[in-house]
Order: structure tokens, then sequence, then C-alpha cells
């Protein structure tokens, strides 16, 4: 099941909702959180019941580890330090052999070191930011910062529905504190709930699938593009990738919302970063957070001298540029991003300012053209994109749309278009929905986009979240 799915907004929400209201009426506060666990290994089971064994059998481990290992009130001791090596070392041994395990076989076959076909694997759904809340957890736990241990708000925590395919990336003692005192019915909750969600299922089905049609066009084509297909179709990723994730994270904001809980904003206009440091302020914010406070201070952070800086630097985006996928473009994704944080940072040694206008240029272009390695299957994939877009081979007369024969180009530019008015004009979902009340004008604009939404979804099949494959 989808979160942008007719099943999901027709039947599972609503039933989730009456459900939880009902519980929390009769005061039934465990019960209502047994429900939502309920509610939210039903929506997981949709993977496949491996899927789901897995699940399980990670959460129950996880748990019983910091119960045994991290009493609370207690000091750590030696022992507890090894505990927590052995819990992380756990977590990321099993997301390296459900994601990684074949990639890794594969590169060693492509030395000629194995010669055998890698054998097949468990998909677990989302197992990236299941994993990564996981360990935080672990962490937060041998600090001490954990008050008291409960399973079913464990269980809770790392389940909850909304959020457990795709994030956002929530922290142990940011979501439980809440779950006890959850609420009944409060009208502005579920107002802007719903209105949020309106805006991610828009920023979805409208406007990301739209612009994949052109995305997919250019990357997926085995054929030499012109100057202008390379740049429509880099552009047209870059606003897909952002409207398909924020529009997930909106969606997610939105349904926790209406049950009272408030999940942590995730973008805050990420195109208009005038630096890959401001970039990374703003784009998956609770990604940043992790990597920061969970790699980047522990390997040293900042304290240790220039050279072990940038060390610690380069050291937090390739992994971050691997935690998003099992392939070597992912990693230089993230080794190029390192590198402009790297050179930014001595950049800022000189005492030279950029002009803000020039700062935003370099930065879109530089995040323009890494999307490029992030999308593509292939380096040469990539390098055929590239070399369209900065080393054509005609400068001659304007090119012809030849890739873009079945893409349905004029409605696919018109939404590219509005994407960029939405994307720097107007403001965020966040401040939008920060505005909102019931009897604001922007009710009848949500309401609009919401059957617009509908429409679209109801025209094809719901189409996959570009996060739901890390």
């Amino acid at each position: 099941m989808s979160i942008n799915s007719f099943d999901f907004i027709l039947a599972f929400l609503p039933l989730t909702l009456i459900l939880y209201q009902l519980l929390i009426r009769k005061g039934h506060n465990q019960g209502t959180k047994i429900w939502l666990i309920l509610a939210s290994l039903v929506f997981y089971g949709f993977a496949g019941l491996p899927s789901l064994v897995v699940l399980a059998f990670s959460v129950l481990v996880n748990y019983g580890l910091a119960v045994r290992a991290f009493p609370t009130g207690l000091p750590r001791s030696r022992a507890s330090k090894a505990w927590l090596a052995l819990g992380i070392a756990a977590n990321v041994g099993l997301l390296a052999y459900l994601k990684y395990f074949n990639f890794i076989l594969t590169s060693l076959d492509g030395m000629e070191i194995l010669r055998f076909h890698p054998p097949e694997t468990i998909v677990v759904l989302g197992i990236s930011f299941i994993s990564f809340q996981q360990i935080s957890f672990l962490i937060d736990a041998y600090r001490g910062e954990i008050e008291a241990y409960r399973l079913l708000d464990y269980l809770l925590y790392i389940t909850f529905f909304p959020k457990i395919v795709s994030g956002p990336i929530t922290r142990y003692g940011d979501l439980v504190p809440q779950l006890q005192h959850l609420k009944g019915l409060n009208y502005e909750n579920l107002s802007k709930g719903i209105y949020v969600f309106g805006l991610g299922l828009f920023k979805k089905v409208v406007i990301a699938d739209t612009l994949a049609k052109l995305a997919n066009a250019g990357f997926d084509t085995s054929s030499q593009l012109s100057l202008l297909e390379g740049w429509i179709t880099s552009l047209s990723y870059t606003g897909q990738i952002y409207f398909d994730f924020s529009g997930y994270t909106d969606m997610a904001i939105g349904v926790a919302l209406m049950l009272n809980l408030v999940l942590p904003f995730n973008f805050n206009s990420p195109y208009k970063a005038t630096s890959i440091r401001d970039f990374w302020s703003r784009w998956h914010i609770t990604l940043t957070k992790f990597l920061t406070d969970y790699i980047y201070i522990p390997l040293g952070g900042s304290r240790r001298g220039e050279l072990k800086t940038m060390r610690n630097i380069m050291i937090t985006f390739i992994v971050s540029g691997f935690w998003h996928g099992a392939s070597w473009t992912f990693v230089f994704w993230g080794f190029l991003h390192g590198l402009a944080s790297v050179a930014l940072r001595l950049w800022n040694k000189t005492g030279l300012i950029m002009p803000r206008w020039l700062a935003w240029f370099f930065t879109f272009n530089f995040i323009n053209v890494t999307w490029v390695f992030f999308r593509a299957d292939t380096f040469a994939d990539a390098m055929r994109v590239l070399q369209a877009m900065f080393f054509p081979a005609t400068l001659a007369g304007l090119p012809a749309f030849s890739s873009f024969s079945e893409a349905n180009l004029l409605l696919s530019l018109i939404t590219a278009a509005v994407s960029i008015v939405i994307l720097f004009a107007r403001s965020n979902s966040n401040r939008f929905t920060r505005d909102l009340t019931p009897l604001n004008r922007r009710v009848y604009l949500v309401a609009a986009l919401l059957i617009i939404s509908v429409l679209f979804l109801n025209s094809s099949a719901p189409k996959e979240f570009i996060y739901n494959d890390f």
C-alpha cells in the first residue's frame, strides 16, 4: 500500500483515524497505542511477509539489547560500550546484507576476484530509515537520554506508518514523549493535517510524476541527447526529486498531525540555498542532523585541526552517498558534495564574499549537475546526459525533442514552469501550513489542489516514491 493510493486515502487512513478517536474518547491510551502499532504493521505488511518478519526481529532485538545493556539511572561501564558497538555493528551488518550484499559481490566479481552469481536477498522496504532510527535509539540509550523503556512506545516509534518507509528520520526523544499524552479530536491539527497532506499529494502526483516523464525519457533513452534535451533532463529530475520527497514528507507530517503527533520538518526551500552548507541545512534536514550528531561529531567534528576536519566532512558525505543506494554513482554523488563542502570551507578562509546571486547560481547548478549521478543507473548514463549539457555534438540550430516524443512534452514543460514559480516565488509548505486557519482563504486553494490531485491519481496507477528505494 502506498500513501498516495486510493486504498490509503479512502480506506486505510479514515479507518485508522476513526478507531483512534473512539479509543481516545474511552480513555484507552494503551489501547490507542496498540491500535496504531497494528495499523502500522498492516500498512508495512503490504511490503510482504518476509519484510514484516525482518522488521519484527530487528525491533525486538534492539529493544532487548537496550533494556539489558543500558539500564536507566545507572552509570555506563566498558561492557556497556562494547554492547553499543555490537548493537551498531548488528544494525549496520543487517543493512549491509539486505541492501549492499549483492552490490559488493557484483563489484568484486567485476574485478575478477569472485566468479559466481550473488544470492537473492530479501528486499526490506525503508530499511535505511529503520536502521538509522534504531542506531540513534541505541546511542541515546547508552548516553542515558532515555528516561524509561516501554515496549509499546518503542514499537510505535519504529513502526509509525507515516514515516516508516521514507522518514522523516525521527529521534526517540522527539516522538515518544508525545505518546504519553495522546489527545482526542483537535480541529486545528486535523485541518492543518489535511492541508499539508493535500499539498504533499499535489507535489507528488501532479508535479513530481509529471516531471518524471521528462527525466525518465532523458535518462532511460539510449540515443544521444541534444543540448536542450540534456538540460531539460537534468532540471526535470532536480524538480522531480524535490517535489517527490518533500511531497512524501508533507503527507507524512499531515497524517501525523491528524493524529495530534508532530513530526519534524524535513525541507526549507533548499533550492534557494547560496552555498552547499546552506543547502544541507535545508535539504533532508533530519538526515543532516543524524549524520552530524552520530557520525561527524563522534569523528571529531571540527575540533582536531583543519586536515582532520576535512577528512571528517568527506567521510560523512561518502557515508551519506552510500546510505542512499548500493551503487558507485551514489558514492560519487556523496564524494562530490563532500568535496564541495571542503572547497567552501577553504573559500571562507580567504575572506572573500561572493555576490548573493552568483553564490546561488553556482550552488544551484552544482546541485543540478550532481543530481545527474544520483539518478543515473551507471556512470555511462550520467556522462551521456552531462555530455549533452556541456559538450553537445552540435550547437547549430534548435535541437529536436526526439528523445521526448512519448513524454507528453507540452504538459511536462508547463508543469516545469509551474514548479519553478513554486520553488522560487512562493513560501514553502512549512510556512504555508503554519499560516493556515479553517477560515483562511488558502483553504480554497488547498481544496482545489486536492481535487486536481485526485483527478491525476485517478488517471493512472500510483507511482512509487523515489525514497522508497532507500
